[in-house]
């Protein structure tokens, strides 16, 4: 039996560290695995080395600043994770390993108004033709990720009355989910996951505290704070679609008046341009025209931007980010939307916190969400599993994750 400070423990816990920053991070050479967790490069080397004998990495040739290197990643039969994305109108499902390498993703629209059951089937269905197209078995499944567009109550894991899926209000996914597919499942909403996905792969890489801002039929933002998402004792944090902007302004969602939604959100200003460039307009060609020269949507895409950038600017002020990433269609307008959302901090934010931040576009696309939902099964699965080789199973329902776990 180990105890607490002796060697078996201690050996366990820097094979537990290695796992860790190779599971984060994709893959690492053994220098960088021995910059991230303080150990030194022999002690790496060994640990390595015995992962390797026992299957739990690969270790591959590669180059470091022109010099030979060894770059370790988890073997890539040791597992697979689901990404699941809902969305206001779309529903993508993608397949992972745990080197970080995407298997298999599709996306396909969805109706707004189907009840939440509906929406399940199809994810169910979805999920389980990608598995089957990875070539891997159902066993080998370790966990699923999820993401909606709204919070989840961090106690009962239900969604909560401000969700964009109006026949959604109060369901459990986790939950449900898990009971259909009999695995572990982690859910969050679609702002946090798009942050995860973009400080893992995207725009976010290096970055210690961000915001990822996402605007789309609603506005949110993903809050990483030291590494780590922070979601609120509630759940709630990162809700900045809902700061108010004029107590005399539209009618929110949410029962206030004039939130920065009412002033952003595609709901609200796609109807500003109905009559000149008619009713099916969305906002992803609002942004597709701006880039064109269109002096409207120029307008109506710069007026977001400087309305974000009050938003941005509160929490520059309250929480001094290093790093904005914008996510959503909104980011494709580039220079036209940053500009103004960097006036606008500028010019509300606090000139020591405005001078330290950079706001950039997300890399990831409309794919940050799903490759965010494959990364929150990454940080919260537990090392023990790949070192005692025994992953996820969709036979038995192991317990639940708790949706508000530390990432």
């Amino acid at each position: 039996m180990e105890t607490p400070g002796s060697q078996s423990s201690l050996h366990r816990a820097n094979l537990e560290r290695v796992v860790r920053a190779v599971r984060m991070a994709g893959s690492l050479t053994q220098a960088e695995i021995a910059r991230t967790t303080g150990l030194s490069a022999a002690t790496v080397s060994n640990i390595v080395r015995e992962l390797k004998d026992g299957g739990t990495v690969e270790v591959t040739p590669t180059s470091a600043g022109g010099r030979r290197a060894r770059s370790v990643s988890l073997s890539g039969d040791a597992g697979i994770v689901v990404g699941v994305d809902f969305g206001h109108s779309h529903l993508r499902v993608a397949v992972g390993n745990l080197a970080h390498q995407v298997l298999a993703e599709e996306s396909e629209p969805i109706d707004v108004d189907a009840s939440a059951p509906q929406g399940f089937d199809r994810a169910e269905r979805l999920v389980e033709r990608l598995i089957a197209a990875t070539g891997f078995r159902r066993e080998k499944v370790i966990g699923i990720g999820l993401g909606v567009p709204g919070p989840i109550d961090v106690e009962t894991g239900a969604l909560g009355s401000t969700a964009i899926l109006p026949g959604w209000v109060g369901a459990n996914p986790r939950e449900e989910m898990s009971a259909r597919l009999g695995v572990a499942v982690h859910v969050d909403n679609d702002a946090n996951l798009g942050a995860l996905g973009e400080l893992v792969w995207g725009g976010g890489r290096g970055a210690r505290d961000l915001a990822y801002i996402k605007v789309a039929s609603g506005v949110g933002a993903g809050l990483v704070i030291n590494g780590r998402i922070y979601r609120g004792p509630g759940g709630t944090a990162g809700e900045i679609g809902h700061i108010t902007l004029d107590e005399s302004g539209p009618v929110c969602r949410c029962g206030n008046r004039g939130c920065l939604e009412t002033f952003t959100a595609a709901r609200y200003v796609l109807p500003l341009l109905y009559s000149s460039h008619g009713s099916d307009l969305t906002m992803a060609e609002v942004v597709r025209l701006a880039r064109r020269g269109d002096p409207g949507c120029r307008r109506v895409v710069a007026d977001i931007g400087r309305h974000v950038g009050s938003g941005v600017a509160n929490l520059c002020n309250v929480l001094n980010p290093s790093r904005i990433v914008l996510g959503g269609d909104l980011a494709e307008a580039g220079e036209l939307v940053l500009d103004p959302i960097r006036d606008s901090v500028s010019r509300y934010a606090i000139p020591s916190a405005a001078r330290r931040l950079t706001v950039v576009p997300g890399a990831l696309g409309s794919r940050a969400e799903v490759l965010g939902a494959l990364a929150l099964v990454l940080s919260e699965m537990g090392d023990s599993t790949l070192l005692d080789g025994t992953p996820g199973t969709l036979s038995t329902v192991p317990a639940v994750a708790a949706s508000a776990a530390g990432a």
